[in-house]
């Protein structure tokens, strides 16, 4: 029998919120990952690889959890639907951060929980915006523009086309999340992750064969370890944790946490990519700061 899906949502003790704000540490680091990644392999064979890896560790996981992953009747259509949407998210977002900067990449996908909580207020029973919570995402979003505020140059064409791709999947994660924790309430977190990466890897497969033929490959141990830290770290452990977190809170209550994940994300492109830093960035985290206190407040 199918669970019930939860009218209220439960407020996130000290443990999840810091397992939340760990999940966006690791986040921080997958788009500088995805344009290391970039420079040895296309967008669609960089997904493939990618989510190979993710679905190998999610499965072993889930065996051992003893988790049933056979689909139940009326669970095909709902992962369909929510396997779409994520195909073209990360299609997006790889096709964008390979024509912008990975700072940049990352200031436009971390725009999602502006689109989680806007969608989840139209969708969700008892997630709707307040006054309270809709100051404090505002606030959190523009510390992260004012952060990176200095590097935005929209008078380079292919990058100004690279963050508008990029802003696209900002928009399509928002949705996954919310369609996400819609149907979580009858299908099992870990089932739902197993056939998200049965149906979208063959796509990302054929997308390459047929689009990237003759393009050049180079493994690099940067770029191999960027890899399997997109997979296992990011598809493997931060999708289990997070959409597991999903089945028991409120997107839009716990996703304005990850906007400290360009914080940690523009300080790994400067330790990694050699990115610059400046007085706008302790602003920004004031304000990021204070996002978060407004919108976890009792």
């Amino acid at each position: 029998m199918s669970k019930k899906p939860k009218i209220a949502a439960d407020q996130p003790n000290a443990k999840v919120i810091a397992l939340v704000l760990l999940l966006g540490l690791l986040w921080g680091g997958n788009s500088v990952s995805i344009k290391i990644g970039l420079q040895g392999v296309p967008p669609f064979a960089l997904a493939t690889m990618r989510f190979l890896l993710g679905f190998a560790a999610i499965t072993l996981w889930s065996l051992h959890q003893r988790v049933r992953l056979r689909l139940n009747p009326g669970e095909l259509l709902p992962l369909i639907f929510v396997s779409v949407i994520f195909t073209l998210q990360i299609t997006t977002l790889n096709l964008g951060t390979q024509i912008t900067e990975a700072s940049r990449s990352t200031v436009f996908i971390s725009t999602y929980p502006f689109f989680t909580a806007l969608f989840a207020h139209f969708w969700v029973p008892g997630d709707s915006l307040s006054v309270r919570k809709t100051v404090g995402i505002t606030l959190a979003f523009g510390g992260v523009l004012l952060t990176f505020g200095g590097d935005l140059q929209f008078r380079a064409h292919d990058y100004l086309r690279g963050d508008l791709i990029v802003l696209l999947s900002g928009c399509l994660l928002g949705l996954r999340t919310v369609v996400t924790k819609l149907i979580i309430q009858s299908i099992h977190p870990y089932r739902l992750l197993f056939w998200l990466m049965v149906f979208s890897i063959p796509c990302f497969l054929i997308s390459s064969l047929f689009l990237e033929r003759g393009a050049n490959f180079h493994f690099s141990v940067s770029g191999v370890s960027a890899i399997f830290y997109q997979g296992i770290v990011i598809a493997g452990f931060c999708f289990v944790s997070w959409t597991s977190i999903l089945e028991q809170y409120s997107p839009s209550r716990l996703v304005v946490l990850f906007f400290v994940t360009p914080l940690f994300g523009v300080l790994l492109s400067y330790l990694l990519l050699g990115d610059a830093i400046g007085f706008a960035l302790v602003v920004g985290a004031c304000l990021v700061a204070y996002g978060i206190y407004l919108v976890n407040k009792r």
